[in-house]
């Protein structure tokens, strides 16, 4: 099971984008990440479509869902 509320970049609030995960600081969830690397976005594409998202957010959810894959069994 995930655990998002330890990644500082990121933060989750009832009335906020309806709950969803979001990158901390803006309205822009986490999901459109992944949707949009999905669809073939670059991180760079990514940065200059939703300018509030900073790298280092991007990164460590990146980084997180690495680590996660590594730890499933």
């Amino acid at each position: 099971m995930k655990q998002w509320e330890t990644l500082e970049a990121v933060e989750r609030e009832p009335g906020k984008v309806s709950g969803a995960w979001v990158f901390r600081g803006t309205r822009v969830p986490v999901a459109a990440l992944f949707e949009n690397l999905r669809d073939g976005a670059t991180v760079e594409e990514f940065l200059e479509w939703f300018p509030g998202v900073k790298r280092e957010q991007v990164e460590a959810v990146l980084n997180y869902e690495l680590k996660t894959l590594a730890t499933a069994k």
